[in-house]
């Protein structure tokens, strides 16, 4: 399958599957798009606390790497666990700008240990934030009460509709705690629905350039 390195519209780069006409992240920005989605609508409601984090797409690490700089700004202590089934290959991992558009320079050495580090072990970061790389298929998590907060960044349903299914969100609804969020860039109503047929609680929320709306989820019990 061709992918390509392709430089999204605030300057930040992204992976292209050529094939399907998808990517990794908004080609309307990259950067952009994550702050909005993960941190604007989902980091940053907790404060002062242990978190804990499930990203369903590890992908580029770039979810990871804005979180371990917002983190402590918020006074958080992250357990990150992010779940990929095809880690991004290292040759592409090069061509990706996050660092120097970030101006992230002082955590370079982190964000390429976030990728060095070895899949199904728990590793230090930092003192503050510990990642732990699973790959494997999302259906096969069986997770009960761990979460605090998922991050949803799976490619879209457009062309991977069976990660959008009532099944995979009801094994987010079991991955999260009582009160735990969910938030994902997508909007479509057959997703809302398959979160809302397991038992989420769902917000539409203003979605990042580009996209009108995006979602967000809580598992209330």
């Amino acid at each position: 399958m061709q992918r390509e390195i392709i430089t999204t519209a605030d300057g930040s780069t992204t992976i292209q599957i050529t094939d399907w006409d998808e990517q990794y992240h908004s080609k309307h920005g990259a950067i952009q798009e994550a702050y909005h989605v993960f941190i604007a609508s989902g980091l940053s409601l907790f404060s002062d606390q242990e978190l804990s984090i499930l990203e369903i797409g590890f992908g580029t690490g770039l979810n990871a790497l804005i979180t371990y700089l917002e983190a402590p700004k918020l006074g958080l202590n992250v357990d990150y666990v992010g779940v990929e089934a095809y880690p991004v290959k290292s040759e592409e991992l090069r061509q990706l700008n996050y660092i120097s558009e970030l101006k992230a320079q002082a955590f370079s050495k982190d964000y390429h240990l976030m990728h060095d580090s070895p899949w199904e072990k728990e590793v230090a970061i930092s003192d503050r934030f510990t990642l732990h790389k699973q790959q494997k298929d999302f259906a096969e998590l069986e997770i009960q009460n761990l979460f605090n907060l998922i991050y949803f960044d799976a490619f879209g349903a457009r062309v991977q509709p069976e990660l959008w299914t009532k099944a995979i969100f009801a094994s987010m609804f079991r991955a999260l705690k009582n009160n735990g969020i969910l938030v994902t860039y997508a909007a479509k109503g057959s997703v809302r629905r398959a979160m809302q047929a397991v038992g989420f609680y769902v917000e539409r929320l203003p979605g990042p350039p580009g996209k009108r709306e995006m979602l967000r989820a809580t598992k209330k019990v």
